[in-house]
């Protein structure tokens, strides 16, 4: 009878969960990636134990290396700027940025304490006529106050989305006619090489009296503004889309085209079981450039659209001309490329979901 040796049993056991926690520290790593922040893998595996020298390594080139770039960027720019003078006084350093950003804030929550007050207000008197039988004298008014920063921000995301998923609807479909059909790539590919290359500044006029012609309700969902300015996104954001799309349903396994010919399956079920699934990466890869296309887009049309988000801050803050004017918008800079990363990261979080979902 063989005895049972205790140690070699609690080895075992410690190696067993050393590789349990290996494992999910590899499953998690996919989604670090997703969200910028790989460099938490190599920490967790140094402190697992798993070969810390090499790991420190690998923190170093993802984190530090970085946060060693960033400050050296800060300190160039905080000695360099004080030399350059402009009409508006010296460039500010990350210090005067800084403290902008932090008068912003504060700013916007007094706004928004101002609106909540002001709808307070609103509130008790429309209760007051209730209370009094005189419900024809309740009224809805909309507040017309300032934006606030945050305000700001939040009609350029909505803006840019609005522009973005209207080009998305649009340039799927035809790109998936441009990759199945030869004729309709014959047909497509010369409307993209024309219009492909077109400025904003040049969209926006066009779309500006198409829009005043054709939208005349005063009071609709939409104000002219933001539409004359999603459009122009949607205008110059689709083509990503579209020739991705196309390349990826045009670089399918002929064998699986073949497949659905034998097995004589309808466009629908072809497009969604087949095309899709295989053309998955590259229209996820055209649908991040164009969302990075449509927020670079944006600026300029909310500039000369004058509808009221970033663009029109930064517009409004170089028209101002005050001392703070240009820290200002250096914080306007700074939160349009912010920003701009999000959104990247947001769309491929998307498609690690779907490409997770597709391979099951």
């Amino acid at each position: 009878m063989t005895a049972i040796d205790p140690q070699a049993l609690a080895d075992e056991e410690r190696e067993a969960r050393r590789a349990r926690l290996f494992t999910r520290i590899n499953k998690a790593d996919g989604w670090f990636q997703v969200l910028g922040l790989s460099f938490i893998t190599p920490v967790l595996k140094a402190i697992a134990g798993d070969n810390p020298r090499a790991q420190m390594q690998e923190i170093w080139r993802l984190l530090g290396v970085p946060v060693l770039a960033i400050c050296v960027f800060l300190i160039a720019w905080g000695t360099l700027a004080p030399k350059v003078q402009t009409s508006l006084g010296a460039v500010p350093g990350p210090k005067e940025v800084w403290t902008e950003a932090v008068n912003l804030h504060e700013d916007s929550q007094a706004k928004a304490a101002k609106e909540a007050k002001f709808y307070d207000r609103l509130e008790a008197r429309n209760q007051k006529f209730i209370d009094k039988g005189q419900p024809e004298k309740v009224k809805q008014i909309a507040y017309t106050g300032a934006p606030s920063y945050y305000t700001q921000i939040w009609t350029s995301i909505k803006t840019v989305f609005f522009g973005f998923l209207i080009g998305s609807a649009i340039a799927i479909p035809l790109g998936i006619m441009a990759g199945l059909s030869p004729y309709a790539n014959a047909a497509i590919n010369p409307l993209i090489q024309i219009f492909k290359p077109v400025s904003p500044l040049a969209w926006l006029p066009i779309v500006t009296m198409v829009v005043s012609a054709t939208y005349t309700v005063e009071d609709g969902l939409f104000s002219k503004a933001f539409l004359t300015s999603a459009i122009t996104v949607t205008l110059c954001s689709l083509w990503p889309t579209l020739i991705n799309t196309a390349l990826g349903v045009a670089s399918i396994d002929k064998d699986l085209v073949s497949v659905s010919k034998v097995l004589k399956m309808n466009t629908y079920t072809k497009v969604t079981k087949l095309v899709l699934p295989s053309a998955l990466p590259l229209i996820f890869t055209g649908l991040r450039l164009s969302l990075g296309v449509g927020w670079m887009v944006l600026i300029a049309a909310e500039m000369l659209a004058q509808n009221p988000g970033l663009g029109k801050f930064v517009w409004d803050e170089f028209q101002n001309g005050s001392s703070s004017s240009l820290a200002k918008i250096m914080v306007a800079v700074f939160t349009i490329g912010i920003i701009g990363f999000l959104l990247d990261r947001l769309m491929y979080a998307i498609q690690s979901l779907f490409t997770f979902s597709n391979n099951r």
